[in-house]
């Protein structure tokens, strides 16, 4: 009984969550799905910018749904809406923007997956051993799992998703290691992406983000590898 009413709730949550994306995109501009579709096939971010530069005092606000909407859906590459970001409204506030949109959108796309996939996962985890025992590591070394995975720049977002939600990982890990791993992958991405449209501006400044971007991970690798390595001792 707990469990109906939880998946009510969780659906009920959704529900409002996608009326409330999709409706704040319709009543901002009726032909914002073309439009950005439109832009997105020609590939100019610099014209993306604009667009969403062109709603004035709201362009922040379209900007977090647009980013948290596409988030969620896991298509087209997130990155493409931070660089726009960083491009409106400057490197740092752009950045966090769109780190918290990407963070919401994680959190919109693992309850769609939790509420309506879940059941259907278990049923297919049940009758595979294999399958089972990494059902129960989900649970337990989750966190750690999903951390790693946000914090690498360009992981496509909706394998993420889907896996933390067909999982035993709780929302709770799940909200928290996306919310930690994704600032350095966004922020990576979004100043590649900056400096890489505007390069003519800061030509070194691009070098250096992707050799300091390089180093940490390396850092990171061998930090984890030896965090295991403690704790299978």
């Amino acid at each position: 009984m707990m469990k109906e009413h939880s998946q009510l709730a969780a659906k009920g949550a959704l529900v409002l969550a996608v009326v409330f994306l999709f409706g704040g995109f319709y009543l901002a501009d009726p032909g914002a799905f073309y439009e950005i579709w439109y832009l997105l096939k020609r590939g100019e971010v610099l014209e993306i910018a604009a667009y969403i530069h062109s709603f004035g005092k709201g362009a922040a606000v379209f900007a977090f749904v647009l980013t948290a909407v596409m988030n969620a859906v896991g298509f087209p590459p997130a990155m493409i809406f931070s660089t726009a970001c960083t491009l409106i409204f400057g490197i740092v506030p752009g950045i966090l923007l769109a780190w918290a949109a990407e963070t919401v959108g994680a959190g919109i796309s693992f309850i769609f997956f939790r509420t309506f996939l879940r059941d259907s996962a278990e049923k297919l985890i049940s009758g595979n051993r294999k399958l089972k025992e990494w059902d129960e590591k989900s649970r337990k070394d989750g966190f750690r799992v999903m951390l790693i995975a946000r914090v690498i720049p360009y992981f496509p977002a909706a394998a993420l998703n889907a896996f933390g939600a067909l999982s035993k990982m709780s929302f709770r890990d799940y909200l928290l290691a996306s919310f930690i791993g994704k600032f350095p992958a966004t922020a990576i991405e979004a100043l590649i992406g900056h400096d890489t449209v505007t390069i003519h501006q800061n030509p070194m400044r691009l070098g250096v983000v992707i050799g300091i971007s390089i180093l940490l991970y390396v850092i990171l690798f061998i930090w984890d590898k030896r965090n295991r390595k403690v704790s299978e001792e």
